[in-house]
């Protein structure tokens, strides 16, 4: 116990000591925790809502169960959008943190120790989002539920404790193969295989199997006697999300590799052989961020075909309905507030992936300049290490999304797509650019000569 409170009083006296660089880190993280945290507390409260309670608001979307479970699978997107955000948070500023790593083994630090610390530092960072946006959501539960359940105060507490657990977590997998020798000298394994987003995806394949019989058999599922099934929906979602992400990380590290396979031999330009080398040097360091966003583009895509599909409907039965036509079409454009909410935190994740690219390879990219390489050069080869793999993966993403649905409006007799399905994957490409041209700023002030004295 006395080496974890030691532990945990340094990594607060580092944090507290950390340079500029290191807050940008410090406060993104804690953002991120602020936003994992709200939208799970939603979700969970959502979840303990007991049967026959009505909820008001939203034209009565979530006085039902099964509309209610559909809002609550919608925060679990939302959730996985931000923590793939946390997640490349957790990476800033890696290469500033060599030195200090350095300095506790100087001091007698195991690497253990050093990943422990490391941990903590995202932890506590975590820790203090998670406790802010905790405090506001239990203020506007109170406000808006006078008596909440046991149950609601147990999620509620489950989930201020679970989310700086799950930060230190991911800090502490972020440094699983790195080890800091007491010079600073950095040793990491071998890059990784692709293997991992194969076996996730096998993994959430497996319940997803068990879970999906009983969403599509109705029995006691949302829809059900009581509603005590209404978590069934939301589970199945948030497995297939998964699946998806895990199959879309594997797409994305295996397009990269490919591209700077054959691009290499046959780049005519210094800016197109830069990006071959990167690409196929690292294939898989961008495939978390350029996942999540192929599975926003896919479901999109997807989204806007089924709301076509499904206002075409209203249209057609105006007047026939059971409920006001705001019933559904409030749904509609809660779902696609929450695809805008998860673009807008995928694109920050690009932006953040990329400019911690240029901080990680500063002086390699300072040498280049040094050597007599134009910094538009590097310029170009930043974007295209975005453009290049990006570009089939999200004609595939796109191609998917019209697929899914154009199959909802054919079984719903429309069998038509929105002109507007049509420019979400170049519009979400032309976004992933300009995200990945906010770190060119910060490209020409790592180039410059003094970053070589630390060669």
């Amino acid at each position: 116990m006395s080496t974890w409170t030691a532990d945990v009083r340094l990594a607060r006296r580092l944090v507290s000591g950390s340079d500029r660089r290191e807050w940008w880190r410090i406060g993104l993280t804690a953002a991120g925790a602020a936003l994992a945290t709200a939208f799970a507390l939603a979700a969970v409260t959502l979840a303990s809502v007991p049967d026959g309670y009505t909820v008001s608001g939203l034209h009565g979307l979530l006085g039902e169960a099964g509309t209610r479970s559909g809002v609550i699978a919608g925060l679990s997107l939302l959730l996985v959008a931000v923590l793939a955000f946390l997640g490349q948070c957790t990476r800033i500023g890696a290469a500033h943190r060599d030195r200090r790593l350095a300095g506790l083994r100087l001091a007698g630090a195991t690497p253990r120790q050093v990943r422990r610390i490391a941990a903590l530092e995202t932890g506590l960072a975590c820790l203090a989002g998670s406790a802010v946006a905790t405090v506001f959501s239990v203020l506007l539960l109170l406000r808006l539920w006078t008596v909440p359940t046991a149950l609601a105060w147990a999620g509620i507490a489950l989930v201020a404790v679970g989310v700086p657990v799950a930060g230190a977590a991911a800090g502490a997998a972020a440094l699983r193969r790195v080890v800091a020798s007491p010079l600073g000298r950095l040793r990491r394994t071998v890059p990784g295989t692709g293997r991992g987003p194969g076996l996730l995806f096998l993994g959430a394949m497996v319940p997803l199997a068990v879970v999906t019989p009983f969403v599509m058999g109705g029995s006691g599922g949302p829809g059900g006697p009581g509603g005590r099934g209404e978590w069934r929906t939301p589970t199945a979602v948030f497995l297939l999300v998964l699946a998806l992400g895990a199959g879309a990380v594997w797409l994305a590290g295996a397009t990269a590799r490919l591209t700077g396979r054959i691009l290499g031999p046959r780049a005519r330009s210094a800016a197109a052989l830069l990006a071959a080398a990167r690409l196929r040097d690292d294939p898989w360091a961008p495939a978390r961020t350029h996942a999540a966003v192929l599975v926003v583009t896919a479901a999109g895509t997807a989204f806007l075909g089924v709301r076509h599909a499904m206002l075409t409907e209203l249209r057609a039965r105006e007047g026939h309905l059971g409920m006001d036509s705001a019933y559904y079409t409030t749904g509609l454009d809660l779902t696609g507030a929450a695809l805008l909410v998860a673009l807008a935190l995928t694109l920050g994740g690009l932006a953040v992936g990329a400019a911690e690219s240029v901080t990680t390879r500063r002086r390699a990219l300072a040498a280049q300049v040094a050597a007599g390489v134009p910094r538009r050069v590097l310029n170009r080869g930043l974007l295209l290490e975005t453009a290049l793999p990006l570009a089939p993966a999200l004609l595939l993403a796109g191609a998917g999304g019209l697929g899914v649905g154009l199959w909802y409006s054919s079984l719903a007799g429309d069998g038509s797509l929105p002109w507007a399905a049509l420019l979400v994957a170049p519009g979400v490409y032309a976004s992933c650019l300009l995200s990945a041209a906010t770190a060119l700023p910060l490209l020409g002030r790592s180039v410059r000569p003094g970053e070589l004295r630390y060669v």
